[in-house]
């Protein structure tokens, strides 16, 4: 396994030097839950939420997460994307949301952070606009599910969650 790539010889925060590699189509799957009460989950589904169209917000809370994640974790870098998508699904079974985001580009590194970001804001404003209803809902399982391009190329993570073609060799697409 190589060393971490955020760190420099001295060992300090370091931003990677993206600029030798290609640029190639990037993509990057996430997806995360939030648990509610049924109660919950059917003032969104039925748009009974005082709050108005709950998912409609946090769609677009999600997006503008994309694309600001540069601004909010330290060592990414900034990038252009080109697509991004929040999607929802209501899990009567679960009685929960699930979210999932992509997000893509053209550019010489990964957009695993940027879709990351989206289904955690979109899940931390579905319970922003839920809490005084449901104040127990837990956010979970907040994961990269694929991404695609870059010098290690496809990746897609098994059902259980745990990596199912992770390289070996720890190359990062940073």
């Amino acid at each position: 396994m190589t060393a971490l790539t955020h760190l420099n010889a001295a060992g300090e925060a370091s931003m990677v030097d993206v600029s030798a590699k290609a640029v190639t189509v990037r993509e990057a799957w996430a997806e995360g839950f939030v648990r509610m009460s049924a109660y919950t989950l059917r003032l969104i589904a039925d748009g009974g939420h005082k709050k108005g169209d709950v998912l409609s917000v946090a769609r677009i809370a999600g997006i503008q997460a994309a694309k600001r994640t540069a601004d909010l974790i330290p060592l990414c870098h900034p990038l252009m994307l080109s697509k991004i998508q929040v999607d929802f699904t209501l899990d009567d079974a679960r009685s929960g949301v699930s979210i999932r985001a992509l997000c893509k580009l053209s550019g010489q590194t990964g957009v695993e952070m940027e879709a990351l970001t989206a289904v955690s804001v979109a899940a931390l404003t579905l319970f922003d606009m839920c809490k005084a209803v449901d104040p127990g809902m837990v956010i979970e399982g907040i994961r990269v599910l694929e991404k695609r391009g870059g010098k290690t190329g496809h990746w897609q993570a098994d059902v259980a969650g745990n990596p199912a073609d992770a390289d070996e060799a720890g190359e990062n697409d940073a």
